[in-house]
């Protein structure tokens, strides 16, 4: 008789015997894989506290790969992410640290390729997600609204500009966050809406002077 082993028991509801670890993980990875949204050809995944110290053996390092690919939570392709073609397509290297400035459950992903781009976020309970940094910017991303991301010279205007195209196209703004280095230097801004956007106002968007990345980044499956 084959014994069943955790993986086996939750699946496929979720993949992984913790939803901090596991689920949480899947769904870091996915939104950081929307967030970065180009083929990178390495990723360095750098693991945090509790997520360093239980990660393998929670399947915490599946998961976030798994994410990175694009696999959903409930997909039991994760047990053996490693040995997928996918995987194998990707220069991947996982670190495990501690710094008690960090969330428990906190991971970077580092993204290089065509650009290089650090996303960090945290796990925090019963499958939830929050994205806390985009290259050095704090952001506030949980994967519950689509969103869109900019990067941007912080200069009179950008906000108007943004946000009159969006409402012009009929999209509520249901929140956002802007910060920036100082007056003058680079900005980043985060807004939650109540629908996706579609390709035409994202490129109305690009072509806005001084805004150096777009990203829409879409709402998670529950």
């Amino acid at each position: 008789m084959k014994q069943s082993s955790l993986f086996d028991i939750i699946s496929p509801i979720m993949v992984g015997p913790s939803s901090s670890h596991t689920a949480g993980a899947v769904r870091l990875g996915l939104l950081s894989r929307n967030i970065y949204g180009l083929t990178p050809k390495k990723i360095t995944f750098k693991l945090y506290n509790s997520y360093a110290l239980t990660g393998r053996g929670h399947g915490t390092d599946k998961g976030l790969l798994a994410g990175v690919l694009g696999i959903p939570v409930d997909d039991t392709r994760i047990k053996n992410i490693f040995d997928l073609h996918e995987a194998n397509e990707v220069n991947y290297q996982f670190e495990f640290l501690e710094d008690f400035n960090r969330h428990p459950n906190s991971v970077d992903f580092i993204f290089e390729g065509t650009q290089k781009m650090t996303v960090s976020g945290d796990s925090v309970g019963a499958g939830n997600v929050r994205i806390t940094n985009i290259n050095n910017f704090p952001v506030d991303l949980t994967g519950e609204y689509n969103s869109l991301v900019l990067i941007y010279k912080d200069r009179l205007g950008i906000l108007s500009k943004v946000s009159g195209i969006i409402q012009t196209e009929g999209v509520n703004i249901a929140a956002m966050n802007c910060e920036r280095i100082a007056k003058g230097e680079d900005a980043s801004m985060c807004m939650s809406l109540d629908c996706a956007l579609n390709y035409s106002i994202i490129e109305k968007i690009k072509r806005i002077d001084d805004i150096y990345l777009v990203r829409h980044v879409g709402k998670l499956e529950s």
